[in-house]
Order: structure tokens, then sequence, then C-alpha cells
């Protein structure tokens, strides 16, 4: 195998696992025997199961904001067209967290935290990479401070939901208030000059 097929076989077996038994449930040993290599080939490729986890989040959050920002309805004024892709955005952040990492590691581990950050904050400039190459955003400075402004106070609030929510309605509700109660008010603050 060359190398490139050897990472997306390590990729793809990995990204089966965590879905199906979470990152904390996942053994590397049990990536090696899914993807049918040594266990040494893994650590060849990638640092660490924290470094797999890393590569398949970004490139699975990468794909999902091109296709939302390409897709997203132009036709919208500026608020209601931020306001859809923050949301979107938010709910491709739950989704990240809930289907690859799980709740309970995110909870308990104590590394869980510095890797949400540091995802997070990757996010964000991913975001902000994507918004800036928009038709129609306005390019000038403070716009794109406010700009970064908003992804930051919404990533935050979003990624608050995986440790203060219960169960999958808190979440659901935890959404419903942050699109109606606080989302508004990032975003017109955000595009007013």
């Amino acid at each position: 195998m060359e190398a490139d097929k050897i990472k997306d076989s390590i990729k793809r077996a990995a990204q089966d696992l965590f879905r199906k038994f979470g990152y904390h449930k996942t053994s590397v040993n049990e990536i090696a025997k899914k993807a049918k290599i040594a266990k040494a080939t893994i650590y060849k490729y990638f640092d660490s199961k924290e470094a797999v986890l890393h590569i398949l989040l970004m490139d699975y959050i990468k794909a999902s904001v091109d296709e939302l920002v390409q897709h997203n309805t132009p036709e919208m004024d500026e608020e209601a067209y931020l306001n859809n892709l923050i949301m979107k955005t938010c709910r491709l952040s739950y989704t990240v967290c809930n289907e690859f990492i799980g709740w309970d590691f995110i909870r308990e581990s104590t590394n869980s935290q510095d890797f949400l950050k540091n995802l997070s904050n990757e996010l964000e400039e991913l975001l902000m990479a994507s918004f800036i190459q928009l038709p129609g955003i306005r390019r000038h400075e403070t716009y794109q401070q406010r700009l970064r402004f908003l992804i930051k106070c919404s990533k935050s609030i979003v990624f608050s939901f995986a440790f203060t929510s219960v169960s999958d309605s808190d979440v659901r509700k935890n959404f419903v208030s942050f699109q109606k109660e606080i989302l508004p008010y990032l975003v017109k603050a955000a595009i007013s000059v």
C-alpha cells in the first residue's frame, strides 16, 4: 500500500470505530486490526490516537464548512444569511462532539478541554477564511473583527453545551434558546457599522 492509501485506511477504520464505540472506548489496537495493518504502522503516520481523531475532525469540518458556505442561500439579506450560516455551523460543532468524540470523553477527560479548545480555534480560523471568501462580505478590518467576535461567541456557547447538557432534549432547548434569544443580537452587533 502506498502512504495515502494507508492513511485513508487508518482514518476510515478509526472513523467507523469512533462512531460506533466513541473515541474513549476505541483503542489503537482495534483501529490497526480494522485497518488490517500493524499497530506500529499507525504511529508511523500519526503521533497518537488523538492525532487520528484531530485529522478526522478537521477533514469532516472542512468539507462540511465548504458545503455550508457554498450551499447557503445567497438571496437572503446579510443578517439572515449570517444567522443561518452560524446556526448550521453550530449544529456541525455539536455533531462533531456527539458522533466522533463522545460526551463521556468530553466530560470526564482532562485532555478533552484542551483538545476542544484547539479544535475550536482551528474551526474559528477555517470559518473566518471561508466567510471572507464569500461574495458580498465586506472586507474592511473592523467588519472582520466583528465577524470574528460573532464566531468566537457562537462557538463558545455551543461548545459549552457539551459541559452543561445532560440529555439530547437539553441540547435542543439550548439550541432553540441560542437561536432565538442570543444569536440575533450577536449577528446585529457584527453587521452594524
